[in-house]
């Protein structure tokens, strides 16, 4: 079985391509959902949360994910810090879901941070999802309450698009010019056809 990793800044539109991807039967593990659900849900990871940024960013027993994002796209060390505390924990969960698709060709791992967080390392191959960062900008305003300049702190602690592209042995372009599906079709097919051999 291939493992592939599925990645692309901010607002790139990688749910929307892993959402095809399922369509085809691909299983998708989605670490970022899957990170939230562990700072919600588990106790480790929430006694290491508390530690690291205070009690005060759980409320009746939920993460402020806003107040969280304050304290870390602004202090470049506490987001280093917050991802030792996340990751090891996204990668076990991982590790654990993988076992029950051992029958599939392959299965796809979508990760905002594939690369800065080193969990592309033991991955075959890699997709990178791309779109202008102008675009991104807009849809992730259209989606989420923040501003602009929070958007954009965020992008600046992600890879650039360039070296997303430079790392990746498929790109697929999410620009609302070019059709999703044919090209997401094309990888579906490149992948199926590694799978074998």
């Amino acid at each position: 079985m291939l493992t592939v990793g599925i990645t692309g800044g901010i607002g790139s539109g990688k749910s929307t391509v892993c959402r095809v991807f399922e369509l085809l039967d691909v299983p998708v593990f989605y670490a970022d959902a899957e990170a939230r659900k562990l700072q919600d849900e588990d106790p480790e990871v929430r006694a290491a949360m508390i530690s690291l940024l205070g009690k005060e960013v759980y409320s009746a027993d939920r993460l402020n994910r806003k107040l969280v994002a304050e304290k870390v796209f602004s202090d470049k060390n506490l987001l280093i810090q917050l991802n030792k505390i996340i990751h090891p924990a996204t990668i076990k969960a991982y590790l654990k879901w993988k076992e029950n698709y051992a029958d599939k060709p392959y299965l796809l791992k979508e990760a905002a941070i594939l690369f800065e967080s080193g969990s592309n390392i033991g991955l075959d191959k890699i997709i990178v999802v791309t779109a202008p960062e102008e675009l991104r900008i807009n849809r992730i305003m259209k989606r989420d309450t923040i501003s602009r300049e929070q958007i954009i702190a965020r992008i600046k602690n992600q890879l650039s698009e360039e070296e997303k592209i430079a790392r990746a042995d498929f790109v697929i372009e999410n620009d609302e010019k070019q059709a999703l599906i044919p090209q997401v079709m094309k990888v579906h097919e490149q992948l199926l056809i590694l799978a074998k051999h």
